[in-house]
């Protein structure tokens, strides 16, 4: 990880806003040629094997982390669902490499096509899926397919096949889509939240420095956001209720797609609710507007919801079921520390799915959480860490 951690230090020098967004990752090893980033429960996950950057010049090195970064940036890893996975892959890399300086001399480029830079992802794909002899193949109930070329039964017949398999191996050599398909079952919009806060805070970071060529796209996730706080919410506790692979979203149902859940074991929803009893948070329109939302998702479903109303400390703790929510008001008052809460959802067994916090944010968190997190932020306030995903109650359309 030292090769990846210079890398990182040298961008914050020289192009720090990539470097704070590479500061947010999650950084972990993996298979030592292991090299990609996804979206996993709302935190941006970036795998580095130990051999794979060393091979690689300074200067390439950066590319490569560059690469990684606009993938994200455009949402490649969320808008992947029902696409055909190979095409998808290649048709991301062609939207992005010609405007990446340094790429190694087997990078994919639209030229190798005979197509024109600047096209969208989508429009690479619609044409490479007919140069590949697969009409308007959209590649649904592929499920968690295997992104390698080999061993896929998606790909075309006779020559068609074989151009795809070879085409699919080289962009495999740049860096790895294997894990995109933990974050394409995520609701995009939330996935949209995610990677909107992730900009936020790295334009702020790096005092408004953005990269050439980025501006427009930057300037769109600065601009207030098009999505209704409820949507968010809903979207993170649905999220959050889905039965799958330890730490992973569960993807939707394969044959019906983004209207229809998978098959799956029903539990009960296991939520913990922390409610800032400060001032700032005392503001009866906008507690009753988040509890009436948040009881009426309650109601939809098995759920159990533990609300803690916290200042300094946890002042009262009530326990609901969906089938005798209330709505209720405690006042408090006084100074905030956030830490209480988290402390009491790592001691809660079974632990919550996830923590919804309404609070301004004016106060000490923990450093790191695995639960995910929604915080719930007033108009005002401020997300007080680095984790966890962001909504505010402003953000309304």
């Amino acid at each position: 990880m030292e090769i990846l951690q210079n890398a990182i230090i040298r961008m914050l020098k020289r192009r720090p806003f990539y470097g704070q967004l590479l500061l947010a990752c999650d950084r972990r090893g993996g298979d030592a040629e292991s090299f990609g980033l996804h979206l996993q429960n709302g935190t941006p996950v970036l795998t580095c094997g130990d051999n794979f950057l060393k091979q690689y010049p300074l200067p390439v090195q950066e590319a490569l982390l560059e690469h990684l970064l606009l993938h994200l940036l455009h949402l490649h890893p969320a808008r992947g669902k029902g696409r055909h996975p190979l095409v998808w892959d290649i048709a991301c890399d062609l939207a992005i490499n010609p405007s990446i300086e340094s790429l190694p001399e087997y990078a994919t480029l639209p030229e190798a096509y005979d197509l024109p830079d600047g096209l969208a992802a989508e429009e690479y794909e619609q044409l490479l899926l007919r140069r590949f002899g697969l009409g308007n193949q959209r590649g649904e109930g592929q499920g968690n397919a295997d992104r390698s070329a080999a061993g896929s039964d998606q790909l075309g017949t006779g020559e068609d096949n074989q151009e795809l398999e070879q085409a699919a191996r080289q962009r495999n050599r740049l860096d790895s889509h294997r894990d995109w398909p933990e974050a394409d079952s995520t609701p995009l919009r939330l996935a949209e939240q995610v990677v909107r806060q992730l900009v936020r805070d790295a334009h702020r970071k790096s005092d408004g420095t953005v990269p050439a060529g980025l501006e427009a796209l930057v300037a769109g996730y600065l601009a207030p956001p098009a999505i209704p706080w409820r949507e968010v919410l809903r979207q993170f506790v649905a999220t959050a209720g889905r039965v799958g692979r330890t730490g992973t979203w569960k993807r939707e149902h394969r044959r019906f797609g983004h209207e229809t859940p998978g098959q799956r074991k029903r539990r009960r929803l296991n939520l913990l609710v922390g409610i800032d009893v400060s001032d700032s948070t005392m503001v009866p329109e906008l507690r009753e507007n988040f509890a009436r939302e948040l009881l009426q998702i309650a109601r939809g479903r098995d759920s159990r919801l533990t609300v803690l109303y916290s200042g300094s400390r946890i002042q009262q703790i009530r326990r609901f079921s969906s089938s005798n929510v209330v709505h209720e008001v405690f006042h408090g008052g006084g100074f905030t520390d956030l830490r209480p809460v988290f402390d009491y959802a790592r001691e809660m067994r079974p632990q919550p799915a996830a923590i919804i916090y309404l609070t301004d944010g004016y106060g000490e968190a923990p450093e790191t959480m695995k639960i995910p997190t929604l915080w719930v932020l007033t108009a005002d306030g401020r997300k007080p860490a680095d984790w966890g995903v962001e909504l505010r109650l402003g953000d309304e359309t």
